[in-house]
């Protein structure tokens, strides 16, 4: 048999008809003690918990299966999992940049500063740490901090968050503008 029918053999098979798949995966014996008490707790099966968890995730995940989602419209996502997804994947910088800004148009792109603070906080708490001060300190205005927990990560996705996630459209600006002028 050549290596090209092998290959083929391996590749999945689209599930056929809407039919469920089993799915055989490997977890810590911490990760199972864990999934047998949130089941026994909310009355459900072991699987019950797993498809929440799966849904839950792929949910928070979702602009990552969409191609055509790059650049700033990438970034609530980063937002929404804070470290914990650049931790987990350990992706680094050349991996963030391809992913968020690959094949983006130049006004969509996010800032290589940026990017290379995520990798960071995903590896190098310290540096990170330093650089997200500096950045701070060339901001007129940074985040302003709502008394609550100010960690790094924290810092950081309150910087993503104002930068890209809450910015003004272009428009929005003038119609403010308007209605101030109209309100008085």
């Amino acid at each position: 048999m050549d290596t090209t029918s092998v290959e083929r053999e391996r590749e999945p098979q689209p599930m056929q008809d809407g039919r469920k798949q089993a799915v055989s995966l490997r977890l810590s014996a911490g990760d199972i003690r864990k999934i047998k008490k949130l089941a026994k707790r909310l009355g459900v099966r072991d699987s019950d918990v797993i498809r929440y968890a799966l849904k839950v995730m792929l949910a928070k995940l979702a602009p990552l299966c969409d191609a055509s989602v790059r650049g700033r419209n990438l970034m609530p996502v980063f937002v929404d999992t804070g470290v914990d997804i650049l931790q987990h994947f350990e992706l680094d910088e050349e991996r963030l940049e391809a992913v968020i800004n690959g094949g983006v148009e130049d006004e969509h792109r996010v800032d290589a500063d940026d990017i290379q603070l995520m990798a960071m906080i995903g590896m190098q708490r310290n540096y990170a740490k330093l650089s997200l001060r500096d950045l701070h300190e060339r901001v007129t205005a940074p985040p302003a901090s709502d008394g609550l927990d100010d960690t790094l990560s924290t810092n950081f996705r309150r910087h993503l968050y104002a930068k890209y996630v809450q910015r003004e459209q272009p428009g929005q600006a003038v119609d403010r503008d308007r209605r101030k002028k109209s309100a008085s």
